[in-house]
């Protein structure tokens, strides 16, 4: 029972430490607006992560294209792990290093937004996909944990969450995952700002 406590508290804490950081907030808020500004134009988000951090894309894609709260169109969003069969001959063929490259290059163009998750800022196929979407002109969003790694040179906009615990890193960006998804939503369909 103690150990249970703890790790919520330990959860609750962090999120807490973001909710006082002014710096985290502007961020979210400018986050929110990028991908707000893209789906204007007419443009989509591409999602990366690795293990837990892929679920993660996944789950921040879903929301966008599927729904949130609003029973609205859909938004154009992809994790880039999902196709199994390319991840693998990509993997095979090149390197590992290249799976999410390879794809930012093939359905990624000028104004698109890349999401990039890694806990630690450093995953290589995480770094690829980012130097590749930077040199496309792509907005760059990077998600990560610590110190934020290499990640945190290579993004336009990067949350650092404070932490160097991968569990509490990843229950920090689900929220701020959902917290994004919630301002886009409610901007583009809800009628308010």
């Amino acid at each position: 029972m103690e150990r249970i406590r703890r790790i919520i508290d330990e959860s609750l804490t962090l999120h807490r430490e973001l909710l006082n950081n002014t710096d985290c907030l502007d961020t979210i808020s400018r986050i929110s607006r990028e991908l707000i500004d893209a789906y204007i134009k007419g443009n989509k988000v591409l999602l990366c992560g690795n293990g837990g951090s892929a679920a993660d894309a996944q789950h921040i894609a879903a929301e966008l294209s599927g729904k949130f709260y609003l029973d609205r169109r859909p938004l154009p969003a992809e994790a880039l792990h999902v196709n199994t069969s390319y991840l693998t001959a990509v993997a095979n063929d090149y390197s590992y290093e290249e799976v999410f490259a390879r794809l930012v290059q093939a359905n990624g163009k000028q104004g698109d937004v890349l999401i990039a998750i890694s806990t630690s800022g450093n995953s290589k196929n995480i770094l690829k996909a980012i130097e590749i979407a930077s040199q496309m002109q792509m907005i760059t969003i990077g998600l990560t944990g610590g110190n934020g790694g290499r990640m945190l040179r290579l993004c336009k906009h990067v949350i650092c969450v404070p932490s160097s615990s991968t569990p509490r890193i990843q229950e920090a960006h689900i929220m701020i995952g959902h917290i994004i998804c919630e301002i886009v939503e409610d901007h583009l369909f809800g009628g308010k700002s």
